[in-house]
C-alpha cells in the first residue's frame, strides 16, 4: 500500500511533480510493482488527481477518506476487509524503492514464529553532520537485537563523548506490518511523544509494540522539498 496525500505541508503537490518524464507517485508505484514481492500493490489516496494519475497509467488505486491523520490510518482503512498477513507501507515520495531492501524487511517475519515482531522497518547509516542535525531527517536508535528504542528529529544519541564513535541511522519510511498491529494503530489515541516529534511510528513504541529495524545500504532520495526533487532528477539521470 502506498499512501499518497496531495497536500503535503512542506512541498504541496510534490507527488505530482515531474521526475524525468513521469510523476513522483507513478515512479514510486512502478518501482514497487517492479520488485515482484507483492500479491497486490495499491496507491491509497484522498486526491482525485493522484487516483486518476495511477489508474490512467494502468495502475491500481483506492480512494480513502480525507480526514485521516496519518498514512497508517489511511492504509488501515484500505486493508480492513482484505485477507492478508503482512501489509507493507511504501511512502509515495520514495521513487527509488528497490527490491533488496524490501525483501530484507519481509524476511524478518519468516523466522518470527512467536510473533514477537509487530512491524519492521528500514534504517540506513548516515555520517554527514548536516544530515544528522537536520530535523527533516528522522533518526532511530536500536537495542542489541535491532529493535527500535526511539525515533527523533534530533540527533540521537547525543554525542557528548565523541570518542565513543556512535553510529547514526536515518529511518527510511517503509514499514511492514502484521495486519492486526496496523488495525490496532487506528484505535490507539496519539500520545504526547508522537505529537511533539510529529513521527507517527513513535505511537507504536508508546503502546508497547515492537519494531524490528533492518539495516540497508541503499540511500535513495525521499522527496520532501524542491531541493530533494532536483537531487532525485540528477540521480535518476
Amino acid at each position: 500500500m502506498i499512501p499518497a496525500r496531495y497536500s503535503a505541508s512542506r512541498f504541496p503537490g510534490k507527488l505530482m511533480q515531474n521526475l524525468v518524464g513521469k510523476s513522483v507517485i507513478l515512479r514510486t508505484y512502478e518501482a514497487t510493482v517492479a520488485t515482484k514481492l507483492f500479491s497486490e500493490v495499491y496507491v491509497v489516496t484522498d486526491s482525485d488527481i493522484i487516483f486518476n494519475e495511477i489508474v490512467s497509467n494502468g495502475g491500481k488505486a483506492i480512494m480513502s477518506k480525507t480526514e485521516h491523520e496519518s498514512g497508517s490510518d489511511r492504509i488501515a482503512e484500505a486493508v480492513a476487509d482484505v485477507e492478508c498477513d503482512i501489509v507493507v507501507n511504501v511512502q509515495g515520495d520514495e521513487p527509488f524503492t528497490e527490491r533488496e531492501s524490501l525483501r530484507k524487511v519481509l524476511e524478518v517475519f519468516k523466522d518470527d514464529e512467536a510473533k514477537e515482531i509487530d512491524l519492521a522497518s528500514l534504517m540506513v547509516e548516515i555520517t554527514d553532520w548536516e544530515e544528522i542535525n537536520n530535523p527533516n531527517t528522522v533518526k532511530v536508535i536500536v537495542d542489541q537485537n535491532n529493535f527500535a528504542l526511539y525515533f527523533s528529529r534530533s540527533p540521537i544519541p547525543f554525542p557528548r563523548d565523541k570518542e565513543v564513535g556512535a553510529r547514526y541511522f536515518k529511518h527510511k519510511g517503509i514499514y511492514a506490518f502484521r495486519k492486526e498491529a496496523l488495525l490496532d494503530f487506528t484505535v490507539m489515541p496519539m500520545q504526547f511523544l508522537e505529537a511533539t516529534e510529529k513521527i507517527e511510528c513513535i505511537r507504536y513504541l508508546e503502546y508497547g509494540k515492537r519494531i524490528k529495524m533492518v539495516e540497508t545500504q541503499v540511500q535513495g532520495v525521499e522527496i520532501d522539498t524542491p531541493e530533494d526533487l532536483e537531487r532525485a532528477k540528477r540521480l535518476w539521470k
